[in-house]
């Protein structure tokens, strides 16, 4: 029984993850906010905590194309800072891939590493959608 129990609490907490699609919709949706209503205003909604842009364990962020995290809707301490080297717990530079893929693919494009989810405080897989707008990079992730 408890194994049956632990077993239904995990497809629990999993179903309560974002999908992909609603990744994908939810960058479209920042990428029109931010045309709409300008980047001072879109990235000041996207980093805000109790905002239209943070959806469970979804949440967008936006980096320059030089590396600069410009919005972040799950730590805002991120913001201003050149986050090119930082790399996951494989060591993979993620954000300097981001940068080029964004570069190579500006019509939108999946990249998988590892991150912290904020929800359980675990380092999961982790596929983030981006979307190049101008010479930034808008990015809403799902953990696996």
């Amino acid at each position: 029984p408890l194994a049956l129990a632990l077993g239904c609490a995990a497809l629990a907490a999993q179903a309560s993850n974002a999908t992909k699609d609603e990744a994908q919709a939810m960058v479209k949706k920042g990428v029109a906010f931010i045309k709409a209503n300008g980047a001072d205003k879109g990235y000041a909604s996207i980093s805000d905590k109790a905002g239209p842009f943070i959806d469970r364990d979804l949440y967008l962020v936006v980096y320059g194309l030089d590396g600069k995290c410009l919005a972040h809707g799950a730590n805002p301490k991120q913001i201003g800072r050149d986050l090119t080297d930082l790399t996951d717990v494989d060591g993979k530079y993620f954000v300097k891939e981001r940068i080029a893929l964004t570069k190579s693919k500006p019509a939108g494009f999946w990249q998988e590493y590892k991150f912290t989810n904020p929800v359980s405080k675990k380092v999961e897989p982790k596929v983030m959608y981006c979307e190049k707008l101008g010479d930034t990079a808008v990015c809403g992730g799902v953990y696996q």
